[in-house]
């Protein structure tokens, strides 16, 4: 399916739903008393897409954590006066003027382990890759050096829109070091700081006007290539040889020694009468802020394979008990919005005691994609490798299932009328209707009288996965409580 990808956009608003279903929906919304802006706006944000991405660019210690957690409202993104701390997450979403979009922070190189120019090189790089718009930050107290230089170069060559940061402009006296930024060539420098968050606005602007409305799509049937599947994983857990396994001949390189796989290698192989596209992607170590140099940048290259693919593979050793690593792997698949199947490695070495500890393992351990289908497979001598396929197709239709609204509805009623969410402070909060409002993930907006619980919120989650299928993809649930009637005048 592919209802919310239309080249011209012009449905973009209405999510996945058409112009009929559309104009039904919002009558129903008027019925029951909503905000007729509020309901329309909360179907466009549920049938976004994929938001466009801007990496924040620079040379170490000029500001791009701060400037990331002034730009998303909070403190996430590690902050430490010196160069190269990094940390977990690189990509958070943001919001300006009604306007949403992914943040991408690139910061936290070694620049001891590459040497300076390499790392920023490496940077600008992952930059060109992933986004769809660049804010470059220029530490504007020390003015343009010869690594800023270097970075221009290649931002010109990708042909990004780039919107240049004078960071650390913290008053009118700052101001003539910000215009001397013109010399880069890279149009008007914005003084900002972003400690105090000065300028930051100016900015923003500038951004959402470089930015597009939507991503272009890099994926899917759409454009007529092949679907996209990136194996993910710890290092050494055996996705280079499964990637060789699935192409019956040595494509990548394996090794014993962790880490061997740096950049993600695509692969075209055709498999049951269909062409795919594998990515080997580099294995995530334990903690980003405890990487340093090549390491580093494998992760965020593996984080860029994940955006880019359909399906996410993720192996999993089940020799080894599953650890928090493995745990991360999963969480950054479903955060991506990626359809997930689960292939647990090396199977033909588990005894009887191992396997019965793994299952209680992944009851416990993996609870939170309990739906994605799961492979039990040997790289090495090719065991259950058949069923790696169809497990790929189970969540890509997954992924794209569509519920037509009448029908989400008479569901949504069953459910009120069977299990009614329980009373809280004498009141009965219910589901009044809903509408799914995307594919790619599955994403439903739910139009309720009152907050609905957590618990309540799950369970609903599952009925729809019992319902309706939806195996192997996760499920993106968001809820609009109505106004008390008499609010809005």
């Amino acid at each position: 399916m592919n209802d919310q990808i239309h080249s011209d956009g012009s449905d973009h608003e209405h999510g996945a739903l058409g112009d009929a279903e559309y104009a039904e929906f919002m009558e129903l919304a008027a019925q029951e008393g909503f905000d007729l802006e509020e309901v329309e706006g909360a179907i466009g944000e549920a049938g976004h897409g994929p938001l466009p991405v801007l990496a924040v660019v620079g040379r170490p210690n000029v500001g791009k954590s701060t400037l990331v957690n002034r730009i998303i409202g909070r403190r996430e993104a590690v902050v430490q006066d010196k160069p190269g701390v990094t940390r977990d997450r690189v990509s958070y979403e943001a919001e300006w003027a009604g306007r949403r979009f992914k943040v991408v922070d690139t910061g936290g190189w070694e620049q001891d382990v590459l040497g300076l120019d390499a790392s920023v090189a490496a940077q600008a790089e992952y930059a060109i890759e992933t986004a769809d718009a660049v804010v470059f930050v220029v530490d504007a107290t020390v003015g343009a050096t010869d690594t800023d230089e270097a970075v221009v170069k290649l931002l010109r060559r990708a042909g990004k829109p780039v919107v240049l940061c004078a960071n650390k402009v913290d008053g009118q006296s700052g101001e003539a070091d910000a215009t001397a930024l013109w010399s880069l060539g890279l149009g008007e420098p914005y003084p900002v700081s972003s400690l105090h968050g000065r300028g930051t606005g100016d900015m923003l602007d500038a951004v959402l006007e470089a930015l597009p409305e939507a991503p272009a799509q890099t994926f899917g049937t759409t454009l007529g290539g092949p679907r996209r599947i990136a194996l993910i994983g710890r290092p050494n857990v055996g996705k280079s040889s499964l990637l060789n396994k699935v192409a019956g001949e040595d494509r990548v390189v394996v090794n014993s020694l962790a880490g061997t796989t740096r950049d993600p290698v695509d692969e075209l192989i055709k498999l049951g009468g269909t062409t795919w596209k594998f990515i080997d992607t580099a294995g995530i170590r334990r903690k980003v802020h405890l990487q340093e140099g090549a390491d580093y940048y494998a992760s965020l290259r593996t984080a860029a394979a994940v955006e880019k693919a359909e399906v996410a593979v993720i192996l999993i050793d089940a020799s080894e008990s599953i650890s928090v690593q493995d745990q991360r792997i999963v969480t950054m698949a479903v955060e991506a919005g990626r359809a997930v199947v689960v292939a647990f490695n090396k199977w033909d070495t588990l005894d009887e005691e191992r396997r019965y500890y793994l299952e209680r393992e992944i009851e416990t351990e993996l609870a939170q994609i309990a739906w994605a289908p799961r492979v039990n497979v040997s790289a090495v001598t090719g065991r259950h490798m058949e069923k790696l396929v169809p497990a790929i197709e189970t969540a890509i239709e997954g992924w794209e299932t569509r519920v037509p609204t009448g029908r989400l509805n008479a569901f949504l009623g069953e459910i009120v009328a069977s299990h009614p969410h329980p009373v809280r402070g004498g009141k009965q909060p219910r589901i009044l209707f809903g509408t799914q409002a995307g594919t790619k993930p599955p994403r439903f907006v739910l139009f309720a009288s009152g907050f609905l619980e957590h618990g309540y919120r799950r369970f609903v989650e599952r009925r729809l996965r019992e319902e309706f299928g939806f195996e192997g993809t996760p499920l993106h649930i968001s809820v609009r409580v109505r106004e008390k009637r008499g609010r809005k005048k």
